[in-house]
């Protein structure tokens, strides 16, 4: 058997400003999850990654993470509130919630 992802089309959607900043925070909050699960595991930070001695260069903060390594959470937060939006969901944010 071959899998062959089929991923839904999203390429239509386009993102207002304020859906691109909530991208950022949930990037941002996918990458602070990821590092708080292995974290729990009993990962932590390593300049190169090393499965064995669980050592992970990903374990920073956000802000220190590489442009492409910020750009994996993104693509999932993007490609996330794509398929919200593409499925007929609305967002939008809480009036009593703050940033």
């Amino acid at each position: 058997m071959t899998y062959k992802p089929k991923p839904a089309d999203t390429s239509a959607i386009e993102l207002t400003e304020e859906l691109k900043e909530i991208a950022e925070s949930m990037a941002r909050n996918v990458h602070e999850n990821w590092a708080a699960e292995r974290m729990a595991a009993g990962w932590t930070y390593g300049p190169q990654r090393d499965d064995a001695n669980k050592k992970h260069p990903c374990l920073v903060p956000y802000e220190q993470l590489s442009e492409e390594e910020k750009d994996y959470d993104r693509r999932t937060s993007v490609e996330t509130i794509k398929f919200l939006v593409s499925e007929g969901f609305a967002i939008v944010r809480n009036s009593g919630k703050s940033k």
